[in-house]
């Protein structure tokens, strides 16, 4: 059963590639409350800060067409 069918909505995490159903939208990519929480509470010295720094560059602002 797929997650519309549940009634539930699961979009894929930008930084851990999972599928899940709570998080933030920024710009058009989704961060689960997971990852959210880790990349908050992750000292900057901390090797996993550069990656959560490589992950969220793929993110880039949409262009506005006006």
């Amino acid at each position: 059963m797929d997650s519309i069918a549940k009634g539930k909505m699961e979009e894929t995490c930008v930084i851990c590639d999972e599928q899940k159903g709570r998080g933030i939208h920024l710009y058009t990519s989704f961060i689960c409350m997971d990852c959210e929480r880790d990349i908050i509470i992750t000292d900057t010295s901390d090797p996993k800060y550069k990656y959560y720094l490589t992950k969220l560059k793929k993110i880039t602002t949409p262009e506005i067409f006006s």
